[in-house]
C-alpha cells in the first residue's frame, strides 16, 4: 500500500470537495482550484468531512500515480484554505526590488537595465523591507502551491546567488555554498 496514498485528507470549515467526472473541484475561502486524475485507475471518495483516494488496480503506475493524486488533493485543501507563500531575499549592494499593485516586480540586480518581472494570474507579490533596510525580502503568494513554488523559482533565476560574496536572490534560509577567493600570495 501507499504510505501516502492511504491518509485520509481532513477538511476544514469552509472547504467543499466535489467529484465530477475525471476531476475534483476544490472550492474554500480563498478561492477555487480542479484536481484531474485518471478514473480508469483511481477513486476519489468524500464522506463525514474526509476525502479518501483509494485505487482500483495493484499495477506499478496506478501505485505512484495513488500517492501523487493524494498529496496533490491535499495541497489544493491548504491552498484554498491557508494559501501557500515562499520568500526570497535580494542580497548586494544596490540590488532593490520594488513591486507595482501585486503583479509586477521591478528588480535592480546590477545589470544596464531594470529586470521586470510579471506575475501570473493567481499570484501575488509584495516587497518587504529587510533587516536594516539593507537587503529586501520578495513575498510570492498563492493558493496553487506548484505555480507559487515556480514563480518563486522564476524570479529567482533572474539573477542567481553567486558563491564568492553572495549576491543575488536567494531563498529565505537557502544555504550558499561559499568558495574561496584568490589566495593572497606571500
Amino acid at each position: 500500500m501507499s504510505r501516502v496514498g492511504v491518509l485520509p485528507i481532513a477538511l476544514p470549515e469552509g472547504v467543499g470537495v466535489e467529484v465530477q467526472g475525471g476531476a475534483v473541484g476544490v472550492t474554500g475561502p480563498r478561492g477555487e482550484l480542479r484536481v484531474p486524475f485518471d478514473v480508469a485507475s483511481l477513486d476519489v471518495c468524500v464522506a463525514d468531512g474526509l476525502v479518501r483516494v483509494a485505487r482500483k488496480s495493484d499495477e506499478r503506475q496506478v501505485r505512484a500515480l495513488h500517492g501523487l493524486i493524494r498529496a496533490l488533493l491535499a495541497n489544493a485543501v491548504t491552498g484554498v484554505s491557508q494559501g501557500f507563500s515562499k520568500r526570497l531575499e535580494v542580497h548586494g549592494v544596490g540590488y532593490r526590488a520594488e513591486a507595482q499593485g501585486g503583479k509586477r516586480l521591478t528588480l535592480s540586480l546590477g545589470y544596464s537595465h531594470p529586470v521586470v518581472f510579471e506575475a501570473p494570474s493567481g499570484i501575488e507579490i509584495k516587497v518587504e523591507d529587510g533587516s536594516g533596510g539593507s537587503q529586501a525580502r520578495i513575498v510570492v503568494t498563492g493558493i496553487d502551491k506548484q505555480m507559487v513554488g515556480q514563480v518563486a523559482a522564476d524570479i529567482r533565476d533572474r539573477r542567481k546567488p553567486e558563491p564568492y560574496k553572495g549576491k543575488g536572490i536567494r531563498y529565505e534560509n537557502e544555504v550558499i555554498h561559499w568558495k574561496a577567493g584568490k589566495a593572497a600570495l606571500g
